[in-house]
């Protein structure tokens, strides 16, 4: 994972791509709920190659947190690897949202 120049507890967006058995077992929705408990916004969604793509933006040391989450999974996943990219925070979310379908991103 990039750990990237953002300081802790700054606003930023993360873009995670989590690999594994990730479809098909409750994946989003638990990423949906670990996310709204943790006061983040951004969307997640399955990817055509099997994987989960999520973006999701709040202060740094959260989001790493959330990473670990992602890492770690609903109990039905298996979680190989989590590639992570970041940048700074754009806004234009007000919540975290389950998009159906395959995504290109926004």
């Amino acid at each position: 994972m990039d750990t990237g120049p953002t300081p802790t507890g700054a606003r930023a967006r993360v873009e995670a791509v989590v690999r594994g058995r990730v479809q098909g077992v409750g994946f989003r929705f638990f990423v949906e709920r670990v996310a709204a408990e943790r006061g983040l916004v951004g969307w997640v969604a399955n990817e055509p190659d099997g994987s989960v793509r999520c973006v999701a933006e709040g202060p740094r040391d959260v989001l790493e947190a959330f990473l670990r989450d992602l890492a770690a999974g609903p109990p039905a996943a298996w979680v190989d690897r989590v590639d992570a990219t970041w940048s700074a925070a754009v806004g234009g979310s007000d919540r975290f949202a389950i998009r159906s379908g395959w995504h290109t991103g926004d």
